[in-house]
């Protein structure tokens, strides 16, 4: 085997290919110099006299006549190469695509046509700029050049998507077992790259944006998928995200954005939302797109109707306006059930308004929870409590129940269960819910069992009564804590309370590697001073006694001090070893023994976890949180914006009346139901009666899109405005550039010129 950089000689003496130079012959170098030149004429001369000459020489780039007359844009050159019998062509095409050589390119094409009929679809294998199987498509879309991506469709080239990541069909099953995994990956990752660019996307789809948004899913995926290239698929789904908000920002008019939010195509099944483009950006996590002013504007419109005044008002006046909302709570149940169809009834209707009554309603049901949680207990008797409020309490819960159920209904599981405040949600009423079926079970223990006037302290531990009390008091606290997830509509408290949200997520995944090292500590520890509990030693002297701490003499005792020796709140003494006196040869003595060993252990381990948890671990944890904080504040605009407009988009959604007013049949709710067994029983064009596990039952409505016309219009109208402005960037950028350059050289002449 020939060592690395050793040259082989071939069949003429000459050396051939090595890895790093390529000796040039004469009669080479000088066909090399012609075609530099750019002589047709010269070059038609030295191929007659040189019957026998290589065309396909490459220099010592690796490049041949015919990539030096592509780089020189040189239409003349490239012709009289193609026109020779024995040209090879490689990746020439590739070449002139990305230097945006159309007409060259268009040259290369139909030559490798006119040679193998679709030969210029196929990809370019042994390239040294390109990796195998790339296609001229391919390089036009990464490269952006939008007219050379329009030609090659025209000539019927295509280019499809990679399988997702998840993928495990057979295809993609075959190219794991047979391919190399770096060369199967970075083809992913060039494909991905060549169809998530603006100029093919825009080219290619009907919806710019719906094809961003899902391109955008799918890199996300691949990125949590393929953890390697994490960071490149993050970078290029970024990219992506930000053409979709760019297209929005291209809109001038709100009936153009309205035309845009309002498409329906991505959405899997009928959604009562009014902006469907607006859930499916929600879904795909499109904050930036969410965030845009054009798409705020026209979700601000619809959340305060007619309403101007409301935003006028500071955040004071706003959260007065629910005391006097409580008391027109009955008045507006009233106009909503007799004339649905009102002024006022549509004033109610508003999503503002829908917030105001439901916030209404639930400071009613924290009243309530309140007065329920602080009765007398002094007093309590075993069985459910007795004060009045349990079946208000009861109403309200059912209430709020049925309006998650209603609202996981519409969005479906996935859609409900996506936003921490939905879970939150569910958590609490299960809570509730509990809390009332020990009511029940209290009460038949005491029609069963009797002693209903059994004192306290003479209780079971899992009594009923006293389980109920304890998961109300839970169930209390998060109900009033719910009140931070309303502080997320303020625009101040609103990015407290998500950098909050922030910290406890970094907060979460510390208490993963807490609970391994308390774990540790505490296994190990567990009843390594169990023989000593109990023990006590008096001091011959003073007669002071002093008594085994009850720290490592079991799990949990272990497992206690260790976790309060995090906040700094166990003893120093908790590792102390106590030995009680031993006998000595008479009565007055006592024999003092020390297990040193063992406490030495003990005081090492202790010192050890105090170390580990407190100095490293728990400090590692404020500098994460802190890094969290800077990070969110850096974007916290968008952050917020996304996040209200997730409590827009299930206002819009929930019903007029809130809680526990929602349990009182409306018309509206009624006519649903009606018009649900008329379309189950009698179908028409548009409308199929729908059941399944993820919506129950709901009517799934076949559009027509009677507006697909107008959305194309105003979609060509946006691409044109997208690449206009693009152009007008790069020219300004070329023309500052260009004073730079000029201030640089009036600077050196200046100097120049200058008297000595």
């Amino acid at each position: 085997m020939a060592e690395i950089g050793s040259r082989e000689e071939d069949e003429h003496g000459r050396p051939s290919n090595t890895i790093f130079t390529q000796i040039l012959h004469n009669e080479e170098k000088e066909f090399f110099d012609i075609v530099n030149c750019g002589n047709v004429a010269e070059a038609q001369k030295f191929l007659q006299n040189h019957k026998d000459f290589n065309i396909n020489a490459i220099n010592f780039q690796g490049l041949t006549a015919l990539h030096i007359a592509v780089q020189d844009r040189n239409i003349a050159m490239v012709e009289f190469l193609l026109s020779q019998e024995y040209i090879d062509i490689g990746d020439a095409a590739l070449h002139a695509i990305r230097r945006n050589e159309q007409k060259i390119a268009v040259l290369i094409l139909d030559k490798l046509d006119q040679i193998t009929p679709g030969l210029e679809k196929a990809g370019i294998t042994e390239s040294s700029d390109f990796p195998d199987e790339t296609t001229p498509l391919c390089v036009a879309a990464q490269c952006g050049h939008f007219e050379m991506i329009s030609i090659l469709l025209e000539r019927c080239h295509t280019l499809n998507k990679p399988h997702p990541s998840t993928c495990n069909c057979g295809e993609c099953q075959n190219q794991r077992a047979n391919e190399d995994p770096l060369t199967l990956q970075k083809m992913r990752f060039s494909i991905y790259k060549a169809v998530s660019n603006p100029a093919f996307i825009c080219q290619t789809a009907d919806d710019p944006i719906l094809e961003a948004f899902q391109l955008s899913r799918e890199l996300i995926t691949s990125a949590n998928f393929e953890k390697e290239f994490f960071h490149t698929y993050k970078d290029l789904a970024r990219n992506v995200s930000e053409f979709a908000t760019e297209l929005i920002g291209c809109t001038r008019t709100a009936e153009e954005v309205e035309l845009i939010l309002k498409q329906r195509a991505g959405i899997n099944f009928s959604t009562s939302s009014p902006y469907p483009r607006l859930v499916l950006a929600m879904d795909c996590k499109q904050k930036t797109f969410v965030a845009h002013p054009n798409v705020q504007q026209v979700i601000e419109t619809k959340w305060i109707g007619d309403w101007y005044e409301w935003k006028n008002k500071s955040s004071i006046a706003k959260t007065f306006l629910i005391i006097p909302r409580i008391f027109m709570l009955p008045i507006i149940a009233v106009i909503v059930c007799i004339a649905p169809k009102s002024n006022k009834a549509k004033h109610w209707k508003m999503p503002v308004n829908k917030f105001l009554s439901n916030f209404a309603s639930y400071a009613v049901f924290l009243l309530f929870v309140f007065l329920q949680s602080n009765r007398d207990k002094k007093e309590q008797l075993r069985g459910p409590p007795n004060t009045g409020y349990e079946i208000v309490l009861i109403i309200f819960v059912i209430s709020h129940v049925w309006s998650a159920f209603r609202l996981c209904v519409i969005q479906g599981k996935r859609r409900f269960f996506r936003t921490l405040r939905n879970w939150y949600e569910a958590a609490m009423l299960s809570l509730f819910i509990t809390v009332f079926l020990l009511w029940i079970a209290s009460a038949i223990d005491i029609e069963v069992n009797g002693q209903r006037d059994l004192e306290r302290k003479y209780w079971h531990k899992f009594d009923p009564t006293l389980v109920s009390e304890g998961i109300f008091c839970i169930a209390t606290i998060m109900a009033f804590f719910k009140l931070l997830f309303i502080c997320q509509l303020d625009y101040r408290l609103g990015h407290l309370q998500i950098s909050l949200g922030r910290m406890v997520s970094d907060v979460t995944k510390f208490i993963v590697i807490f609970f391994i090292i308390i774990m540790a500590f505490s296994i190990g520890l567990a009843k390594f001073y169990q023989y000593y509990q109990g023990m006590v030693f008096i001091d011959d002297d003073s007669k002071i006694k002093v008594q085994q701490v009850d720290s490592f003499v079991s799990f949990m005792s272990t497992l206690k001090t260790l976790f309060w020796a995090i906040f700094c709140l166990s003893a120093i003494e908790s590792a102390d070893v106590i030995i009680e006196n031993q006998p000595g040869t008479s009565e007055t003595e006592t024999i003092v023994n020390k297990h040193n060993f063992t406490e030495f252990i003990g005081y090492t381990a202790f010192a050890t976890f105090e170390f580990i948890s407190v100095i490293v671990v728990l400090n590692m944890l404020i500098a994460c949180m802190a890094n969290t904080f800077t990070r969110v504040t850096e974007n916290i605009s968008v952050e917020w914006t996304f996040g209200r407009t997730e409590v827009y988009i299930d206002f819009m959604e929930q019903t007029t009346l809130p809680p526990p007013l929602n349990l009182i049949p409306t018309p509206g709710g009624i006519h649903s139901v009606v018009e649900y067994i008329k379309v189950l029983f009698r179908r028409t064009p548009n409308k199929r009666a729908r059941w399944n596990l993820k919506h129950c039952c709901y009517i799934e409505e076949i559009y027509e899109e009677t507006n697909q016309k107008d959305f194309q219009v105003v979609m060509s109208q946006l691409v044109l405005r997208y690449f206009r402005k693009k152009d007008t960037e790069a020219d300004e950028s070329q023309v500052n550039g260009l004073r730079k350059e000029l201030a640089e050289l009036r600077s050196l002449l200046r100097e120049a010129l200058a008297p000595a």
